[in-house]
């Protein structure tokens, strides 16, 4: 919240990245929230988050839409900071503020579709087959669609993006020193934007590597919940811990350095 209403009383807010970065904490406050409900609903029925049951669906589907656009987000601001450091591509395309307002709507609608899918029917409630056994009413196949390419959309193309950032770097440090130019000014400026871009991606690593990991092993195990109990949901609860550090890393990360 904090984020947000700096962001919406900066004068900067007019600049593509703004946009982007008041967004991504509107994600992190939403996924903040649903987690809190989900928490809830653990201590006044820990029964209904193991075995599942028609209340956890609002709630798994709200956390999985904040996910979602906390993912692209995340790719948003690295291309766009691709955009920004690289002189071919600034040459060919500006990013204004119009490309944020649409690729921010555009990532909600994709989120809200691909995360409510459970409750226009896609659950396992009546299914005992093809259930998840860490997110259940959740069915495995669901999240097996819903995980796999968006975890790797959100590994791959911010590596991609910050490794150009670096290259690109690094090659006009060479060529202003080829001709005797002083680059301390410009040198320190686009180095904190590289590190604080590797910084956001070795944190989303960090944060999703597990749940992607738990994710795979819903897929492949075929035992019951009570084979699992309790060491499986210790993990489990450990990568919603996980998630919700990256909902607090992400704002000191874009914030502490303003400049």
């Amino acid at each position: 919240c904090t984020v947000i209403f700096t962001r919406l009383a900066s004068r900067d807010l007019h600049k593509p990245i703004s946009i982007l970065f008041c967004n991504l904490a509107v994600s992190d406050l939403f996924t903040s929230f649903s987690g809190f409900w989900i928490t809830m609903l653990f201590i006044t029925n820990p029964d209904i988050t193991i075995f599942g049951s028609q209340d956890m669906l609002a709630p798994y589907a709200l956390y999985t839409t904040s996910i979602l656009s906390t993912i692209y987000n995340l790719v948003s601001i690295g291309i766009e900071r691709y955009l920004a450091v690289a002189e071919s591509m600034r040459a060919r395309f500006r990013l204004a503020r119009s490309h944020s307002v649409a690729v921010v709507l555009a990532s909600w609608l994709l989120a809200f579709l691909l995360g409510c899918l459970p409750l226009m029917g896609w659950n396992c409630l009546h299914a005992e087959r093809n259930i998840s056994v860490l997110y259940s009413p959740f069915c495995v196949n669901y999240l097996v669609l819903v995980a796999l390419p968006n975890v790797v959309l959100a590994f791959l193309v911010p590596l991609f993006t910050y490794l150009r950032i670096i290259i690109i770097l690094r090659k006009r440090k060479l060529r202003m020193q080829a001709c005797g130019q002083a680059t301390g000014t410009y040198q320190s400026v686009e180095t904190q934007v590289a590190r604080t871009s590797i910084s956001i991606w070795l944190l989303a690593l960090v944060s999703y590597a597990p749940f992607l990991a738990g994710v795979i092993f819903d897929a492949t195990n075929q035992r019951c919940h009570t084979d699992l109990y309790p060491g499986v949901y210790v993990f489990r609860n450990c990568t919603a811990m996980l998630i919700t550090l990256t909902c607090l890393g992400n704002p000191l990360l874009y914030t502490l350095r303003a400049r």
